[in-house]
């Protein structure tokens, strides 16, 4: 059964897309013409439903705990840990709303998904290139200086250890956090891996966990406090898990 759902997954995944095409050319329209409000309200409609499909034919049930903890007075900085596939479309379809992403560039590369992922407000960052990562970090921020909230997975790539670990937390994405005065608000996701890295990349049924635990202001932050910010955040989150 887990090989079809596998199978479903995919098809689901670029089937919505090319079901959709003709909105994605609206969104792409209204960008152009400068009609932020319509892109939003697209993007709004279509990404957690798209998102939300992909758990579905999967069989994966997906538990929110904590969105009264997203602040409701501006942007914030969601920080999340990385161990799945699955935590993007997680994401999007489990906090209030749709949020951009700073993404791998092999993302940007896939196609129709990298145009949603454009008008959604994403950054695809080059990760061996110092000076192309500090761009996308400088991408974010302004995002974020907009009045945009932004997701970060600061790990900078998947967790393949042990369920419960997280890898290191760096810092030059917490920058944008620092840089704009947002807060941080960190994002526990438990249990997405086993259902499919896990089981040789074959779609498994199960519930995934996603905890938005309490913002952390940087605000006035001293450079020591600043300093510590990755690992308090990881802490934070590792107790969660």
């Amino acid at each position: 059964m887990s090989i079809f759902r596998t199978i479903a997954l995919f098809v689901y995944l670029f089937g919505y897309m090319i079901v959709h095409y003709s909105v994605l050319c609206k969104a792409e329209r209204a960008l152009a013409a400068g009609d932020t409000e319509t892109v939003r309200q697209l993007v709004k409609k279509h990404i957690p439903h798209w998102s939300k499909g992909i758990l579905n034919v999967t069989g994966v049930r997906l538990s929110v705990e904590g969105l009264d903890n997203i602040p409701k007075d501006g942007p914030c900085v969601f920080v999340a840990n990385h161990r799945s596939y699955y935590d993007i479309p997680l994401l999007l379809a489990g906090l209030d709303e749709p949020y951009g992403i700073l993404a791998k560039e092999e993302l940007g590369k896939i196609p129709l998904l990298n145009r949603w992922m454009k008008l959604l407000g994403c950054v695809f960052v080059q990760r061996d290139d110092v000076r192309a990562s500090v761009r996308a970090l400088n991408d974010a921020t302004a995002i974020v200086e907009s009045g945009r909230s932004f997701i970060i997975f600061p790990e900078g790539t998947r967790y393949k250890g042990e369920e419960g670990g997280a890898g290191e937390f760096k810092a030059g994405a917490f920058r944008i956090a620092v840089k704009t005065g947002a807060p941080v608000v960190p994002v526990a996701i438990s249990g997405a891996r086993g259902l499919f890295e896990a089981r040789g990349n074959r779609a498994t049924p199960g519930t995934v966990y996603v905890r938005v635990l309490p913002p952390i202001q940087t605000a006035g932050m001293s450079r020591a406090e600043q300093k510590q910010l990755p690992d308090a955040v990881r802490q934070t989150i590792l107790a969660e898990l």
